[in-house]
C-alpha cells in the first residue's frame, strides 16, 4: 500500500534523513522509534503528506505523492489519511462530535451521514455520554479517543499516530492500544505509529529502529 524509496530531507545544513526505504501493506501495525532526532517525526510527516521529502519517492496506492498538486495533496490526505498526535488538537469551541465530525465536513460529505458516523465511532470509543461536552470538560483519554474518532470518520486507509500515548497516564495509555489493535482487527486498520512507549512498540507487528536519519534495524515483534 505504502512505498519508499530513498527518502531524503534536509533543513538548512541539517541532515534528518539519508536515505530511507520502507514498504507498509495494509493491515499492518508498523511502530518506528529511536531517539529524539532520529528522524522519526520527520518520516512520518513526509509519509502523511505533511511535509515533503527533497529527494526520493512516496507511493501510496499507486499514486505518486511528490506529483500532486498542492490542492489534489489535501484532497488525498482528506479522504485517505488519518493523523493522531500526542497533544490531540482538538478546537476548543466545538464539542467532542463537532471535533469528530470536522474532516467529514471539509470532505464536502452530507452532515447528515458525518453525524451519524461520528456517532458511531464514538459510541464504539466508549464516548456516548460525551457528545456535547467540549474538550475542556474531558478527560485526557477522553480527549485523545475524541481525536482517534476524528482521524477515522472518513474511513482513511492509513493512519498515522505521533506519540499518540505519550500524554496519557499508564491505564488511559494501555486503553488506547488497545484500540488501535481493535480497529485493525475490525477494520483492517493500518497504523505507522511513532512511540517511545515499548508496550506498544512491541504490540505492533514490526518496529523499525531509527537512529542518525536512517533505519538501522527491523523486529518482527507482534501482538499475539
Amino acid at each position: 500500500m505504502l512505498q519508499v524509496t530513498n527518502i531524503h530531507k534536509k533543513y538548512g545544513a541539517l541532515d534528518v534523513l539519508k536515505g530511507i526505504d520502507l514498504t507498509i501493506g495494509t493491515g499492518e501495525v508498523v511502530s518506528i522509534v529511536g531517539a529524539s532526532g532520529a528522524g522519526k517525526s520527520t518520516l512520518l510527516h513526509i509519509l502523511g503528506t505533511l511535509d515533503t521529502a527533497d529527494s526520493g519517492e512516496v507511493m501510496f496506492d499507486g499514486n505518486n505523492i511528490a506529483k500532486m498538486s498542492a490542492a489534489d495533496m489535501a484532497r488525498f490526505r482528506n479522504r485517505h489519511i488519518g493523523f493522531i498526535f500526542q497533544f490531540h488538537n482538538l478546537l476548543p469551541e466545538f464539542s467532542a462530535l463537532e471535533n469528530a465530525c470536522l474532516p467529514g465536513f471539509l470532505a464536502g460529505r452530507p452532515e447528515k451521514e458525518v453525524r451519524e458516523r461520528a456517532e458511531e465511532l464514538l459510541h464504539m470509543l466508549n464516548l456516548s455520554h460525551r457528545l456535547r461536552h467540549k474538550p475542556s470538560e474531558l478527560s485526557g483519554g477522553e480527549q485523545q479517543r475524541t481525536a482517534v474518532a476524528r482521524a477515522l470518520i472518513n474511513s482513511p486507509k492509513v493512519i498515522f499516530a505521533d506519540e499518540p500515548s505519550g500524554n496519557l497516564d499508564s491505564k488511559n495509555a494501555q486503553e488506547l492500544h488497545d484500540i488501535f489493535f481493535r480497529l485493525r482487527q475490525e477494520f483492517n486498520q493500518t497504523f505507522v505509529i511513532v512511540t517511545h512507549n515499548e508496550q506498544l512498540a512491541t504490540m505492533a507487528d514490526r518496529t523499525l529502529v531509527m537512529k542518525d536519519g536512517l533505519i538501522v534495524d527491523e523486529l518482527i515483534t507482534g501482538n499475539d
